[in-house]
């Protein structure tokens, strides 16, 4: 979030500097703070942004392989997407124990064979959210068991499939984007 280090430096100083914030909204598993920080050119400015745990994205590669996949509804944006399996990071949880949590709760498979890929920040203007992909492979079928309020349908897609809906606007779920263009390089031999 702020003060933290980067990850390519330059010869400006572009570190903002938090001077104090306030909470302005608690959810189940959200913040909204707004803060007032020091600019590097010394000047001052607020800054409104959501705190959020992170999430983990799976790519989970069938034998076969077709990727699992998720249809959902999803309530701020008004419509159903085609996702990748995913979920965000519970309290004193690292990324693989999400993902393969959230793997079996929403898709009853697991995996014998875990990868993380990337880690990306989908939302950097107004929230910290971090979103950590991996690849499971192996998998093996056993009883979905998805949280209360939570409906979605699973089924299988080939790679080429959901590159093709990505292009044709049926795919357009920034992580699942990212996901299988990432998968597509990844199983390409493409290295990071």
């Amino acid at each position: 979030m702020h003060n933290k280090g980067s990850a390519m430096k330059g010869n400006m100083d572009l570190q903002e500097t938090l001077i104090d914030g306030e909470l302005m909204y608690r959810g189940n598993f959200i913040e909204v703070r707004k803060d007032r920080v020091r600019l590097p050119d010394g000047a001052e400015a607020s800054r409104e942004y959501v705190v959020h745990p992170g999430a983990v994205a799976v790519l989970a590669l069938l034998d076969n392989g077709n990727l699992v996949m998720e249809r959902q509804y999803r309530y701020p944006a008004g419509r159903e997407f085609l996702e990748i399996p995913a979920g965000k990071i519970d309290p004193a949880e690292d990324g693989l124990s999400t993902g393969q949590r959230e793997l079996l709760e929403e898709t009853g498979y697991v995996a014998r064979e875990w990868t993380h890929l990337t880690t990306t920040w989908p939302c950097i203007g107004y929230a910290d959210e971090r979103i950590e992909y991996y690849l499971a492979r192996g998998l093996t079928r056993q009883q979905q068991n998805l949280d209360h309020g939570e409906f979605l349908e699973v089924f299988e897609m080939p790679l080429t499939q959901g590159i093709d809906w990505i292009r044709e606007g049926k795919i357009n779920d920034s992580k699942t984007i990212i996901g299988l263009l990432w998968l597509e390089k990844h199983l390409k031999g493409w290295q990071v």
